[in-house]
């Protein structure tokens, strides 16, 4: 590879990174919101590399003519190349430039170990509103660890994506992807649909229902099914940031 192409490459690579995390939120399919400053300074740092490796060649008027301390050995070979390895680097560009990788949905989460929330000391009491919005992992806690039985008879309001039971049954689970730092290390949440046909995975849904008290376990035990009875299902568009499990507003 040629040193005015690995330049090119350099610059693609920055405007590309730029165009995600500055010029929109297409960065949110990949990783947190916290990390957005650090992918602007990346971006900025490959630019000017780009830049400087342009002007060190002469671009954008003529390539530097090899001078005899950079022949090889005597040979005759210059070190103008980079390794061919590097035309890899090319494909993800080209996608980041024209058509971003959308967020990890159904196909993910069905691999994923599931449900993993962290212990709750205290449960808050539930919003007065009827139905109560909730986030996904705000319902298992509840489901599996509050004694006070807080969703015994109370409707709520969840919003997450469908991801098909892998049995072939028709069954179906709201699920959301969550993550520590990026796509790399998500987990899902995943919630039993009961009551109602599936969408299409991958479509984004706001659903009410109730706790479905089937399949054995106590509510407010870990045994208790983490499961819904379904009165409603609404499809609503994929939130800008789809890894971040919050309670959905009220219709």
């Amino acid at each position: 590879m040629r040193r005015h192409i690995q330049a090119a490459l350099l610059l693609l690579t920055g405007s590309a990174v730029l165009h995600i995390s500055l010029l929109s939120q297409v960065y949110l399919r990949y990783v947190k919101e916290s990390l957005r400053p650090f992918l602007i300074a990346s971006a900025v740092l490959l630019l000017v590399l780009g830049v400087v490796s342009a002007v060190r060649d002469g671009l954008p008027f003529a390539p530097r003519r090899e001078t005899d301390a950079e022949a090889d050995d005597g040979h005759g070979h210059g070190h103008d190349g980079g390794p061919r390895v590097a035309w890899v680097l090319l494909l993800p560009v080209l996608a980041l430039l024209l058509y971003a990788p959308p967020a990890l949905g159904s196909y993910t989460a069905a691999r994923e170990t599931d449900n993993a929330v962290a212990p709750v000391s205290e449960f808050e009491p539930l919003p007065n509103a009827d139905p109560a919005p909730l986030a996904l992992s705000g319902f298992i806690a509840r489901v599996q660890q509050d004694r006070d039985r807080s969703l015994a008879g109370r409707t709520v309001l969840m919003t997450g994506f469908v991801t098909p039971a892998k049995d072939g049954t028709g069954t179906w689970y709201l699920t959301r992807l969550v993550v520590s730092c990026c796509a790399a290390d998500s987990r899902s949440l995943r919630i039993r649909v009961h009551g109602r046909p599936a969408p299409p995975a991958d479509t984004w849904v706001t659903v009410t229902g109730t706790w479905h008290p089937g399949g054995g376990g106590e509510l407010g035990t870990a045994a208790a099914a983490v499961a819904l009875d379904a009165r409603t299902v609404e499809r609503v568009p994929e939130p800008v940031d789809p890894y971040q499990d919050t309670a959905p507003p009220l219709p």
